[in-house]
């Protein structure tokens, strides 16, 4: 059989044989704030696997909005409000300080910790409880995360939430040729945990999770055409979608998750259709010779949006589902496509190119006004953070695919580069129930 297909189930996965992604913060913001993450106490056993206090920092220090003071620096190390001096971290401009421990309860780990506002001397998270078992631990480092961000922020942490890439693996032949291994894979927002969902011979494109975060829909070639498959993320069981002659590609699921809009073109042309998960009836949006494709819902999931050459030039359009009316989205440059809507609906991302370099930008979609937020070549895939606040794509560095991270107002960036092979087609996942 020349597909060679294997489907590896998450149970089943030895994580440490997957390649993890790295991180390189390149730019934060101008002055961010210092807290400083005190080490935990362990309480009622050995030491723990994972460094939580590490990981509160990293992630913190990631967001580009804060500047971890260095272990090393630290006067003392408080686990509780007793052992907490104001000044001890006064005089070392601290601004916000995280304290706490974590009880070993035969197996379940309970990590208590309290935020100050050292300036004020206060508290401003009070006893707070996480737990969860050992396997858990990078969870409940990252819970804390997402709570002390968004007290200081007033925006909502994406720390817990994951990313889907696409890793290709070039082995070198007998011959002196090569093939190329391609793997679906699954990891934290960090690039800690790396699973691998799919692994095939053939090309694997487009993968986007569902609202729930459940599932995951892609393109996968290996019945030797294009065709769209949903997968189970807790089973791994999958189903194929479709299997029409031409062009089957870039799901897009609903806001409610009832429905994927996809590119097709089984009556000859190049365009955008919804499927009905449930109905499985397929409903064709547009109708026009030119290339209509790249679909993606507007967060009210009342409209369509798309990438589409009806102008002369790949532009993007906006397909109202009531009335079929389409409008035009974009004006500024000859190429903008693989438009993505900010969960407030307020901001569009896309691959925008100017100066014959394609760049990740984003329109207000109030105003009009385009920002280029990326400064290196060749990005594409944008997927926006559900909070908003960040983007991931894709793009190349030394002569090799990488992720990348910046936040919508370009402030903060950073690479997530694998140990092996190229990185491509990232998609940020929703938050999970």
């Amino acid at each position: 059989m020349r597909h060679c297909l294997a489907l590896v189930f998450l149970w089943a996965l030895c994580l440490g044989a997957q390649a993890q992604l790295t991180i390189e913060i390149t730019r934060g913001v101008d002055n961010p704030t210092r807290i400083a993450v005190a080490p935990l106490e362990v309480v009622g056993g050995p030491g723990l696997p994972e460094d939580i206090s590490r990981i509160i920092e990293d992630n913190l220090r990631r967001s580009g909005q804060f500047a971890p003071i260095a272990r090393e620096d630290m006067l003392s190390f408080p686990h509780r409000e007793e052992d907490v001096h104001f000044r001890d971290w006064r005089v070392l401009d601290t601004e916000y300080l995280i304290v706490g421990r974590v009880e070993n309860l035969s197996g379940l780990y309970q990590v208590h910790y309290d935020l100050y506002d050292v300036l004020n001397q206060r508290k401003i998270l009070s006893k707070q409880v996480v737990e969860g078992t050992e396997r858990q631990l990078r969870d409940i480092a990252h819970a804390i995360s997402d709570r002390v961000y968004e007290s200081l922020t007033g925006i909502p942490g994406a720390f817990s939430t994951e990313v889907i890439y696409v890793e290709v693996l070039r082995n070198r032949t007998q011959g002196g040729g090569f093939n190329d291994t391609f793997r679906l894979m699954r990891a934290d927002a960090d690039g800690a945990r790396p699973t691998m969902l799919l692994e095939s011979d053939q090309p694997i494109l487009s993968p986007v999770w569902s609202p729930n975060g459940r599932r995951v829909a892609y393109v996968s070639f290996e019945t030797t055409r294009p065709a769209i498959f949903v997968q189970n993320l807790a089973t791994g069981e999958r189903e194929q979608l479709t299997d029409f002659q031409g062009l089957n590609g870039a799901p897009a699921w609903s806001p409610d998750g009832k429905k994927l809009a996809l590119t097709l073109s089984k009556d000859g042309n190049p365009e955008i259709y919804t499927l009905d998960i449930e109905t499985g009836n397929f409903t064709r949006m547009t109708q026009h010779f030119a290339i209509d494709t790249e679909p993606s819902w507007t967060a009210d999931g009342k409209g369509i949006i798309f990438t589409s050459n009806r102008g002369g030039k790949p532009q993007i359009y906006q397909v109202t589902l009531a009335n079929g009316r389409v409008e035009r989205l974009t004006f500024e440059g000859d190429y903008n496509a693989r438009g993505r809507i900010s969960p407030d609906g307020r901001t569009m991302v896309m691959v925008h190119q100017r100066n014959d370099v394609f760049h990740i930008a984003a329109q207000d979609l109030e105003t009009g006004t385009l920002r280029i937020l990326t400064e290196t070549y060749l990005d594409e895939s944008p997927s926006i953070a559900p909070n908003g606040a960040m983007l991931i794509y894709a793009t190349r560095r030394n002569e090799k695919g990488v992720l990348a991270v910046v936040s919508l107002d370009a402030g903060t960036r950073y690479y997530l580069p694998s140990e092996q092979g190229d990185v491509r087609e990232p998609a940020w996942s929703p938050y999970f129930d």
